[in-house]
């Protein structure tokens, strides 16, 4: 990210963390790189409804939220500051109706196609057979199952961020911890297969395509697996 936009974002919000001017703007510049890279995993989902360029300036803006949220960064800080700026991004998608009537719609019918399939089969079905079952394209497959787990992911990252979204006067090494603690037991939920998919994408921050790649499996069947955890990770960590 340019020295400049971080800079500019910077004066949009005006010092006002535990840290002066100086040590704020040295700090936004030290972290840029997470934001960049934020921005690049999930411009490979909606890159249609926002350009890279705009992913980081708003993300650059939770970045500072981050900052002015948490205080001096310590060890503890990059996982933070990554949910706050998935977390702003993911608010302007949003803001922006990232999904129009019609994909809604057209989400909706696939949705429910999939459902009624997976009651008729008895289990999960393949990528084959819901495109033979549905009658649609390869591509509106995978459009679909993209759309899908960028709503999925939202869904998620709002969670994990309610969990972790203690005042700073408040949040305590204990607190941290149990919220840590409580992810890794989701984690430990789930098979290796999707262990596998949520660590490239979050501890790795891989992109769907590229996780395809190293798993050697389509894009759509780690959208697919990637859903499925993020599902089962929610309903381990909402309280009953």
């Amino acid at each position: 990210m340019a020295t400049s936009s971080t800079a500019a974002a910077y004066a949009d919000f005006g010092a006002a963390s535990g840290l002066d001017a100086v040590d704020e703007q040295r700090q936004l510049l030290a972290y840029a790189p997470l934001v960049k890279r934020i921005a690049r995993q999930l411009n490979s989902q909606v890159s249609a409804i926002m350009d890279r360029e705009d992913m980081e300036q708003v993300g650059l803006m939770g970045l500072l939220e981050a900052l002015r949220r948490y205080g001096p960064p310590d060890e503890g800080f990059g996982p933070f500051a990554s949910l706050r700026v998935r977390g702003a991004i993911l608010d302007e998608l949003r803001r922006q109706d990232w999904r129009p009537r019609s994909v809604r719609q057209e989400s909706h019918k696939l949705r429910d196609g999939v459902r009624e399939l997976r009651r008729r089969l008895g289990r999960e079905p393949g990528e084959a057979e819901i495109i033979k079952a549905l009658g649609i394209t390869a591509q509106a497959y995978q459009a679909y199952q993209q759309d899908e787990n960028a709503e999925e992911l939202a869904s998620f990252d709002e969670l994990v961020q309610e969990l972790s979204n203690l005042p700073s006067d408040l949040r305590t090494p204990e607190d941290q911890l149990m919220v840590r603690r409580s992810i890794e037991q989701a984690l430990g939920a789930l098979d290796e297969r999707e262990q596998q998919v949520i660590q490239f994408y979050y501890e790795y921050e891989l992109n769907l395509k590229e996780i395809a790649a190293v798993l050697d499996l389509t894009e759509a069947r780690v959208s697919q697996i990637n859903k499925g955890a993020l599902r089962k990770m929610k309903q381990f960590l909402q309280p009953a």
